[in-house]
């Protein structure tokens, strides 16, 4: 059990009988009235994020979850196969609990997240940052520079963003994982 003073990005709960994971929090404290926490939580089986306000110092019971290192290998019918990387055995995790699985190329390092007591797999979490190689983009003009205007490009892995004009093909560049922006380029 913890209360809301312990809220913290990546806390687990066990809220309405499924597991749901902390992606926002924001204690406020009103002129008049009590004080009260907004969240966001995502569900981790279904991926849909829920906005939910508890009372100040309300219980709630959180679960018990491990990190594990691994490594992505490969795509294939049954899902996405992962090697941890202390004893070398293999995890496969359906499409549907790989968030951002668009940005994930092989080798690429993973944590997943494993519910302590089952030993079962909960979702894979990417690092906040990848860098990947553009492979298709429109040849940007030469010195138009005066505006902040981005132009679609997609990366090796297919995912498709919006990077500056000035970004070419075959520029390898660091993307943020959460919301698939453009970050820096990368030597």
């Amino acid at each position: 059990m913890a209360s809301t003073a312990d809220f913290r990005n990546g806390l687990v709960l066990n809220y309405n009988n499924e597991l749901h994971v902390i992606t926002d929090f924001q204690h406020v404290k009103p002129g008049k009235g009590p004080a009260f926490v907004r969240t966001k939580m995502r569900n981790i089986k279904t991926g849909r994020t829920i906005d939910n306000t508890f009372n100040a110092g309300v219980k709630v019971e959180t679960a018990r979850v491990e990190q594990r290192p691994h490594q992505f290998l490969y795509k294939d019918d049954y899902g996405f196969t992962f090697m941890n990387k202390d004893d070398f055995e293999q995890v496969v995790l359906p499409e549907a609990m790989v968030p951002f699985a668009d940005l994930m190329k092989e080798g690429q390092d993973v944590t997943i997240l494993f519910h302590a007591e089952t030993e079962q797999p909960l979702t894979a979490e990417l690092p906040t940052t990848v860098d990947l190689v553009v492979t298709y983009t429109e040849p940007g003009l030469r010195g138009d520079t005066a505006t902040n205007t981005l132009k679609p490009a997609t990366v090796e892995t297919g995912a498709r963003i919006q990077v500056p004009l000035f970004i070419d093909q075959d520029t390898k560049i660091r993307i943020k994982t959460s919301d698939y922006s453009y970050v820096e380029r990368v030597k």
